[in-house]
């Protein structure tokens, strides 16, 4: 058996006389390689931790032709996404189904225009297997951008085909939005309020579009001056209630289509000396912990599964790239996940 110098790196060579196999045959295995029989991988894995040898990861590339990367790709600037729980909770459900799968993240922010370019030639250039993209808007150019790259791809949230209907084969996760705002205005309705208005998010996004949809499902002939939008922040909530205020200041009930926006409609409402859920009564959207669980009242909200939807995209990807090395299995479906209403003090 080769010597191992003090302190010095243990080589496959190493590993191989350990486990009284040739070296090819290490390799297969310390890099992932097929058509090993399991007593041999065995034998091999146990001097690979006797050892503690670190396979070379440009080796292990050649062999499976993976980086052992996954390109995140949110389409939105440094200062929403830190700023936004939704996408930390998203973030964290996306790396724990990467981790255990021994697989990189690689977190690729969409500043502006000029982005795109830059975040198109590392997509091109060999760096990962796959792309995890999400909060996208209408006629956003990743999905172009990912299909000339030739990568897997799953999306977060339903994507609009506006820009290329060729597109809708590639999966994507998304909660129930439109049945969510159902149940919600439903609920407003069952507890007798009669003018329930709602702040939407950016109409350039299907989750803000989806739950407007379900908003008027319930409520068919709503007066327009009871709807306004916000850009799914607190003060662009804020805004959105003073609004309301001016133009309806006889509103009881206000749907807000996420909980960041619901925060700032709060606070307006507890500035100007409206009782909630007294006077108006308010139910969000997402019931993020950090948010919901923390206003002044707490907030009834709808509660979709952000991090398990993290997990779901990083889960369709990795069974697409399976397929696409094994060639077995069928292509990977998008998902629903269910919404469910949280009932606090707000409503």
């Amino acid at each position: 058996m080769p010597e191992q110098s003090p302190g010095s790196r243990p080589t496959l060579e190493a590993v191989a006389a350990r486990a009284g196999v040739s070296r090819a045959t290490a390799s297969r295995v310390v890099n992932g390689g097929d058509g090993v029989r399991k007593p041999l991988v065995d034998k091999v894995l146990k001097a690979v931790d006797e050892l503690g040898y670190i396979p070379n990861h440009a080796a292990r590339t050649l062999v499976t032709r993976r980086t052992g990367a996954v390109a995140v790709v949110i389409a939105e600037p440094e200062i929403r996404i830190f700023s936004d729980p939704f996408f930390s909770q998203q973030i964290r459900g996306i790396s724990k189904e990467l981790t255990a799968h021994d697989t990189q993240l690689v977190l690729l922010l969409v500043e502006g225009p000029g982005d795109f370019d830059r975040i198109a030639r590392y997509l091109s250039g060999g760096h990962v297997d796959g792309a995890l993209a999400f909060s996208l808007h209408t006629d956003d150019p990743l999905p172009a951008i990912t299909r000339r790259a030739g990568i897997p791809t799953v999306y977060g949230g339903r994507p609009s085909w506006t820009a290329d209907p060729g597109d809708q084969a590639v999966p994507y996760v998304d909660a129930d939005n439109r049945g969510g705002a159902r149940v919600a205005v439903q609920y407003l309705r069952d507890l007798g309020r009669e003018r329930i208005a709602h702040i939407g998010g950016p109409p350039d996004q299907t989750s803000a579009v989806d739950r407007l949809d379900g908003y008027r499902d319930v409520l068919i002939d709503v007066d327009p001056t009871l709807v306004t939008e916000g850009g799914f922040t607190v003060e662009s909530g804020a805004r959105a209630m003073a609004e309301l205020l001016e133009r309806r200041p006889d509103l009881d009930a206000v749907f807000v289509a996420n909980d960041l926006m619901a925060s700032g409609a709060l606070r307006v409402l507890r500035e100007r000396g409206v009782a909630v859920p007294e006077q108006v009564a308010i139910v969000g959207f997402d019931d993020m912990d950090s948010v919901a669980a923390t206003t002044d009242p707490p907030l009834t909200t709808v509660n979709q599964d952000i991090e398990g939807q993290g997990r779901l995209m990083a889960r369709l990807l990795l069974r697409g790239l399976d397929r696409d090395r094994t060639g077995n299995g069928p292509a990977p479906d998008s998902v629903i996940t269910p919404t469910t209403l949280v009932r606090r003090a707000s409503a």
